[in-house]
């Protein structure tokens, strides 16, 4: 078995079954193909690597065949691979990905030239209507040419779904491992959650002590980043509310709070189908002090209970709220327990609880409760999220 298998799906099954034609053109960019073509199969695809003459230039086949575990098409032959893997076939690809593409290629692609394994392929999945990802890289003087700028219209207009470029350092580089999978699961993916508005509330709130000091825990957001990215990636419409120091993803819409109080005004005007709370939200509010307290001083701090942001949030009937619950020192059976508590307390659809001690930085165990079955789940963090969305999707 070939290395590849044992991470094909590892993060995700959302490719699972689908084949990509991943295209190597002759810019530097190509020496990235290698990491994405491995990601690619990480969420479950198969990827057929097809490299031009200039590209094996700059990235040995060997290491292509490596990452996808399968030999790179170079050059054409009798075995017609073009049709089949592009053309109108039972056998055809789901997906033509040219990542990188030169100015060379872009523009022979607009034009209908195919004299490279990759623009022959190109003319068969334009002709066949199979979907195209162009992923530009190139000098930023190329990118900005008239002519190009005409030739990428073309295909645009044609069908062709452009990913980037990042403009830096008078360069048009190529797009981000993390845009160009996006593109591709929302290309190939379930869209099971298309049209639907999910709200995710991620991070921990910041409780003023004074004007300078707060109270806060530790969570790092990485959970609830990871449900907005896998349910923008499924087609959903999402938004993202995150405590300050939040990695905020550019593709998702994005809302920043402080302090309880501040998150409880928020959700009082709150409007989705779907509502994920794994957000570290304080129990208690500080009776702030006006100005900074020297720290030459004792300080004694007073503290009062905080409103309850999911009885808020349930407020909003329609709904589905699922929260999280995190708890350190007790056993399995009685985290079930705690949980469904405040499962049956906050009328939730769903709840995710954890131990502290099982949280790492990109993965962990957990709970998944709803109303008719507990699920345990230990991996990385990215397939819980994954899993949430599947079991929501059992019983939507």
């Amino acid at each position: 078995m070939h290395p590849i298998n044992e991470i094909r799906g590892s993060k995700s099954k959302t490719l699972s079954g689908k084949r990509i034609v991943l295209g190597i053109t002759g810019s530097i960019a190509a020496v990235e193909c290698v990491k994405l073509a491995r990601e690619l199969a990480r969420h479950g695809a198969e990827v057929i690597p097809v490299m031009s003459r200039a590209a094996t230039k700059i990235v040995h086949p060997d290491s292509v065949h490596f990452a996808t575990g399968l030999e790179p098409i170079i050059e054409l032959d009798g075995a017609v691979k073009h049709v089949e893997l592009c053309g109108d076939t039972s056998s055809r690809a789901d997906l033509l990905l040219i990542a990188p593409a030169t100015a060379n290629t872009i523009s022979k692609m607009a034009q209908g030239i195919d004299d490279t394994s990759i623009t022959t392929m190109a003319s068969c999945a334009l002709g066949s209507g199979m979907p195209i990802i162009i992923v530009p890289a190139m000098h930023n003087s190329m990118y900005t040419h008239e002519i190009i700028t005409e030739n990428i219209k073309r295909l645009k207009k044609a069908g062709v779904t452009f990913v980037g470029p990042k403009m830096e350092e008078k360069k048009a580089k190529m797009a981000s491992q993390e845009d160009v999978i996006n593109a591709v699961c929302l290309a190939l993916g379930p869209k099971d959650l298309k049209k639907t508005r999910i709200l995710i509330i991620a991070g921990s709130t910041r409780e003023p002590i004074d004007d300078v000091r707060f109270l806060t825990n530790n969570s790092s957001g990485r959970t609830g980043v990871l449900l907005a990215q896998e349910a923008y990636r499924r087609g959903a419409d999402v938004e993202l509310w995150a405590g300050r120091g939040i990695e905020k993803p550019g593709y998702i819409k994005f809302k920043e709070f402080g302090s309880v109080k501040d998150l409880e005004k928020m959700a009082s005007g709150a409007e989705a189908d779907i509502i994920i709370v794994p957000a570290a939200i304080s129990d208690f509010t500080v009776k702030s002090i006006k100005g900074k307290v020297s720290s030459s001083k004792a300080m004694k701090i007073e503290m009062e209970p905080a409103p309850k942001i999911l009885g808020i949030l349930r407020k909003q009937k329609k709904a589905k709220l699922i929260g999280f619950k995190a708890e350190t020192g007790i056993s399995s059976k009685e985290l079930e327990a705690r949980a469904k508590k405040r499962m049956k307390e906050h009328g939730l659809d769903m709840i995710v609880a954890n131990l502290l001690e099982d949280v790492k930085p990109e993965s962990t165990k957990a709970l998944i409760i709803t109303p008719k079955k507990t699920v345990k789940f230990n991996g990385q963090k990215v397939q819980l999220a994954n899993t949430v969305y599947d079991i929501l999707g059992g019983f939507n």
